[in-house]
Parts: structure tokens; C-alpha cells; sequence
């Protein structure tokens, strides 16, 4: 059972749902590497870091602080991948490029949860995902895509 956060309030759109935000969090520009957490609900798992939108919170704030929460890292927030729908779980989550300049020892999800974070290769991301979050490997789907732009 995953304990929720104090005076966590969730969300909603104005078809139902949940409104959530998350980062790729990527180690520098050239988008090689992105940082995966463990999933609160099974520790052996690994997740891309994201979370509910506070009442009236603008989804790239929610976005900052979900990753600085869940993984402990700070950064240059860039360009947003778009808003990808679950529908089987009701979440429509705002996914955004961050390119971390920080990393912090310690974070709150380390110390109360145990939290850990990793970097991964692009393919390693996206094979770890497909286990578990498979609608998280669209959002890293989408960063190489968008990378490969001229």
C-alpha cells in the first residue's frame, strides 16, 4: 500500500483526469542518458519521476518539484514532449526535458521511501520501462524522435 503525501490534493481536467507532470531528466544536452528512479510501489522497478499537479499549479512548476522530490535533482527546464493520456489508470501527464545541473546527496523520497536514482542509456531506459511503464517509454520514444529533428 503507497502511503500518499500529506495534504496531497489530486487534480482533475475537465474530462476526469488526474492532471500529473513529469521530466525526462537528462544528464546534458546531447540527450544521451536520462535518470530513472524506483518505483515507490515496487522498489525493483524503475520509473521515470513525475507526480499530481497541485490545485491551480502550473504543470511546469508541478514538473520541477515532482523531480526534485522523487529524485533529487535540479535543472534547466526545457522543452515539453507533451501531454500523454492513460487512459486505464486516468491520467493525462504534462512530460518535460530537464537538463540536470544538480543532483543533490539526499532528497525527501531517499530519506522516507528509500527512493534510488540511476542513469540510463536511452536503450536501457526504454527496455526497463517496457517491463512496467510501458506508456513511459512514449515519452522517451518521443526525446530521441524530437532529437533527431534537423
Amino acid at each position: 500500500m503507497v502511503k500518499e503525501k500529506p495534504n496531497s490534493t489530486r487534480t482533475y481536467d475537465e474530462d476526469g483526469f488526474r492532471r500529473r507532470a513529469a521530466c525526462l531528466c537528462v544528464r546534458n544536452d546531447d540527450e544521451s542518458e536520462i535518470l530513472l528512479v524506483t518505483s515507490s510501489r515496487t522498489p525493483d522497478r524503475w520509473i521515470v519521476p513525475g507526480g499530481g499537479l497541485e490545485p491551480n499549479e502550473d504543470s511546469r512548476v508541478a514538473a520541477t518539484r515532482e523531480v526534485m522530490e522523487e529524485a533529487g535533482v535540479r535543472g534547466k527546464l526545457g522543452r515539453c514532449l507533451g501531454v500523454f493520456e492513460n487512459t486505464e489508470r486516468k491520467h493525462r501527464t504534462s512530460v518535460f526535458v530537464l537538463v540536470v545541473t544538480e543532483e543533490l546527496e539526499e532528497w525527501e523520497d531517499s530519506q522516507t521511501i528509500g527512493r534510488k536514482r540511476k542513469w540510463f542509456t536511452i536503450d536501457e531506459a526504454l527496455n526497463l520501462l517496457a517491463i512496467h511503464k510501458p506508456v513511459q517509454t512514449n515519452y522517451v520514444k518521443l526525446l530521441v524522435k524530437n532529437d533527431k529533428v534537423p
